[in-house]
């Protein structure tokens, strides 16, 4: 039986937070600008509105 439609978008969140986590420890491992770069670039493939100032902080969720 397939997913509903709400838990097939929660499990693409989970993965893109984690692909988005491992761009981040290999962004801030990266020694040159251009590979650094082409790591950014992946990250805005896989989620477009990031930007590269909080990119390279590190994460923290935020509670309302």
């Amino acid at each position: 039986m397939p997913k509903p439609e709400r838990q097939k978008e929660l499990a693409r969140r989970r993965h893109r937070k984690i692909k988005l986590k491992k761009l981040r420890v290999k962004y801030t491992a990266a020694n040159s600008a251009e590979e650094k770069d082409e790591i950014f670039a992946k990250a805005r493939r896989i989620s477009p509105f990031v930007a590269r100032e909080t990119f390279d902080e590190p994460f923290t969720r935020v509670s309302a």
